[in-house]
């Protein structure tokens, strides 16, 4: 048995719209992107959605769109220090400096009560990133954001129809991203959106997704900084399936996350495990599990796994002082206390909707098989 971390399922929504796509002979942007934004934000009420080439690039345009409201390169845009390494990739390609703040050890997102701190009079933006698909506490970022005049940029790339008090995420921030790689609810194989409620920002994104292009036409006109970002009519073909799908999806996923969590009740004095709270609806995006004691030894942990093939991934580390991409920044290692924890003793696996009922009591056995031998 091989538990993998995401499986591919396409059906006939999709095959159909590939051929279409192929007998109008146009697979680069074109019309079935422009379905794919529309049904992606009426399944969410996002009023303006840009479809970029991946989620990265994403999170690449929100932070250059920036410059249009009076950023300046080398200004601060505010992170959390654990994520997967694409926020901090993005801000950095984007010529702006990432600014790390550590994180809640259990919610594995950022901690609002340490931002203020990090804010100075270059800060443009605070991206929060709604980890393993679970909501920052997106009101007290609000109220940050306002309180300093700077932008938030919600990075929901793991967290496709999660709630915040009865808001869905992308509702709480000026922009809102998106990944639609194949470990995520929705597939294009790559791609992702940025969706926003603010005309101006749309303007703005349509452009620098397309070389900077004025409103992002064909026309070499080029009024402001942009790169080539735009998803292609063969990965939005995908994509219709999925959002045609998505609470199918989405509600298999979280069936499958909460029996995981249900029969991994008795582990938890060993372990942190998926944090939901009242007032949160988390997106299924995996089984996340940290070490509450480093004696368990993660990489036994982790290699006890692989073993019985089942597909997992760190819990990402800490951007600033466990990934040597970001070096240059000089942070030492100790300044990100809890992001670098969770790098050392975390790890995730899939909850994918296709996994079966006997995949998902072989994980429960392993992971008991573990920690009755430590």
């Amino acid at each position: 048995m091989k538990i993998e971390f995401g499986v591919l399922g396409f059906g006939e929504t999709a095959r159909r719209n590939l051929l279409d796509t192929l007998d109008n002979n146009w697979v680069t942007m074109g019309p079935k992107v422009k379905e794919f934004e529309d049904k992606w934000g009426e399944l969410f009420k996002y009023r303006y959605n840009v479809a970029m080439s991946s989620g990265t690039d994403a999170d690449f345009n929100a932070c250059v769109s920036l410059y249009d409201f009076g950023a300046k390169v080398g200004d601060e845009i505010i992170m959390p220090a654990l994520s997967f390494i694409a926020p901090a990739n993005a801000i950095r390609a984007a010529q702006f400096t990432p600014v790390f703040v550590d994180i809640n050890r259990q919610t594995l997102n950022i901690d609002p009560n340490k931002i203020e701190e990090k804010i100075t009079n270059k800060t443009r933006a605070i991206m929060a990133i709604h980890t393993m698909g679970k909501p920052c506490e997106m009101d007290k970022i609000a109220d940050i954001a306002k309180k300093f005049d700077v932008y938030v940029i919600e990075d929901a790339c793991e967290a496709h129809g999660a709630q915040f008090k009865g808001r869905f995420v992308g509702h709480w921030g000026d922009l809102s991203t998106f990944s639609f790689f194949s470990a995520h609810l929705i597939c294009t194989a790559e791609g992702g959106m940025v969706s926003t409620q603010r005309q101006d920002f749309y303007e703005i994104l349509r452009s620098t997704r397309s070389h900077g292009r004025k409103d992002g036409q064909a026309y070499f006109d080029h009024i402001r900084f942009g790169v080539n970002s735009k998803m292609n009519d063969l990965e939005a073909s995908l994509g219709l399936e999925g959002v045609e799908q998505f609470w199918n999806i989405f509600n298999a996923r979280k069936k499958n996350l909460n029996y995981l969590l249900e029969h991994t009740k008795d582990l938890e004095e060993f372990a942190y495990f998926n944090c939901e709270e009242e007032h949160d609806v988390n997106c299924p995006h995996a089984f996340s599990l940290t070490l509450k004691n480093p004696d368990f030894d993660y990489w036994h942990f982790y290699n006890h796994l692989q073993v019985n093939s089942i597909h997992c991934k760190r819990n990402f580390g800490s951007v600033p002082t466990q990934h040597k991409a970001f070096a240059y920044l000089n942070h030492t290692l100790g300044e990100f206390p809890e992001a670098e924890y969770v790098g050392n003793n975390g790890l995730h696996i899939g909850v994918h909707h296709l996994l079966s009922q006997e995949n998902l009591d072989y994980v429960v056995e392993r992971l008991h098989d573990y920690f009755k031998k430590v």
